[in-house]
């Protein structure tokens, strides 16, 4: 299916010079786009990843889901675009090896981070499968029940919980992942990684299993808030699955 929206309708004020010289000042109206010439956003159903062990985590929301803090045209390039690309080389990379049986965690903790390419592959397939569900619409507020405790217990309180993960996503250098883990001693600490890199790999300064994950590189927000990261940052506060990402801290604090 195909959602419509209308792209944008303006008055363009110019001047042109007449055969003997005079400036004629003339405004000229754009008409509005017509229903053909209207932006087509698609269904994220309609993205099939080619036939391989992995498949691509199903988009719990349409595109225009979580607007306007995440716009529309930027969730189906992330998803059909970025994310299929992932998943699809994900599967070439790992066909006829040993990893081909193995799910996604263990791959990440297992691969020779110098194969670039395997490494950056897997980590783009599994950390966008977060990043989708770690949003939900209307979403966002604070999480409730243990995870509320947890965080009040390693962070003094949800506000330092909120300014310190802003201050580390926006501090993040370049392209890559802001993360919440939980270690192996249980505690949530909050870390970032280069590109996609993830805290389940080997080379991860700070290891844990994630239960939220934020993308920084700039195709997850370029379009609608430009070189404005931080403000890509608060928008992404508002679409928190808190009820996901508790989830998350249950099984790894069940699992230690």
């Amino acid at each position: 299916m195909k959602r419509e929206y209308s792209i944008f309708a303006s008055l363009l004020m110019f001047t042109i010079i007449s055969c003997n010289n005079k400036k004629l000042t003339e405004v000229v109206e754009v008409p509005l786009p017509s229903k053909e010439d209207k932006m087509l956003i698609g269904s994220p159903d309609d993205v099939k990843a080619d036939e391989g062990t992995f498949q691509m985590a199903k988009l719990p929301y349409g595109y225009e889901a979580l607007a306007p803090h995440i716009d529309a045209l930027t969730m189906e390039l992330h998803y059909s675009k970025h994310y299929l690309t992932y998943t699809n080389n994900l599967n070439k990379a790992i066909a006829g090896t040993e990893l081909d049986k193995l799910p996604i965690e263990e791959v990440l903790k297992k691969l020779d981070v110098s194969n670039s390419d395997l490494r950056n592959n897997a980590g783009g397939y599994y950390n966008h499968g977060l990043f989708w569900e770690n949003m939900a619409p209307k979403s966002g507020g604070e999480p409730k029940d243990s995870l509320a405790i947890a965080i009040s217990r390693d962070f003094g309180s949800f506000n330092d919980f909120k300014n310190q993960f802003e201050d580390a996503a926006s501090k993040q250098f370049g392209s890559g992942w802001n993360w919440v883990v939980t270690d192996r001693s249980g505690k949530l600490q909050i870390t970032s990684t280069a590109n996609q890199d993830n805290p389940l790999m080997s080379n991860a300064i700070v290891k844990g299993t994630p239960i939220l994950a934020l993308d920084v590189w700039e195709h997850a927000y370029y379009l609608n808030y430009q070189y404005k990261r931080k403000k890509y940052i608060d928008a992404f506060f508002k679409v928190i699955n808190w009820k996901k990402v508790a989830e998350r801290y249950e099984e790894a604090r069940n699992a230690k």
